[in-house]
């Protein structure tokens, strides 16, 4: 018995054929029709921060990608709910609810370690000399070993 290949089919195709990848496809439609009327309302700025997530039982969650954007989306909120309910396809729309989430792979910037001057060092030390509770006290020692490394002092014997 010889291995037959199933004929290749075109993945638009596919999409449309199969029951189950059918209402996927049906619903990434429409969610995709719902930005479109969302992105025709908002600022052109606001546009690449802010997408659809899901429209649910009269609400509208729209996931916002930076936490500026998110605020100043709050605040135009009541704006744009009633330009949104003048489109057909948000009808019975009665809420919009934003969702904070950054976009993947955007890396933060790296912060450099934390140092503590000698002198906030020795302080820190004195402190901790006097503090009876061992959490406490451990907790303020290794608050003073970030104290920047003492640098060399030059020898006038030269």
């Amino acid at each position: 018995m010889a291995f037959r290949p199933l004929s290749a089919v075109a993945p638009a195709a596919l999409l449309r054929q199969a029951k189950p990848l059918k209402s996927l496809f049906r619903e990434a439609e429409r969610l995709g029709r719902l930005q479109q009327l969302l992105e025709e309302q908002l600022q052109p700025a606001a546009r690449p921060h802010c997408r659809v997530a899901s429209w649910r039982e009269g609400t509208l969650l729209l996931v916002v990608n930076d936490a500026h954007w998110a605020t100043r989306l709050r605040y135009q909120q009541r704006r744009l709910l009633r330009l949104l309910q003048q489109a057909p396809e948000f009808a019975g729309l009665l809420r919009l609810q934003f969702k904070m989430q950054p976009s993947p792979g955007v890396a933060t910037r790296p912060r450099p370690p934390r140092q503590v001057s000698q002198v906030g060092a020795e302080s820190l030390r004195e402190v901790a000399a006097g503090i009876r509770d061992p959490g406490l006290k451990a907790a303020l020692e290794r608050l003073a070993s970030r104290a920047a490394p003492k640098a060399p002092a030059a020898d006038s014997d030269a």
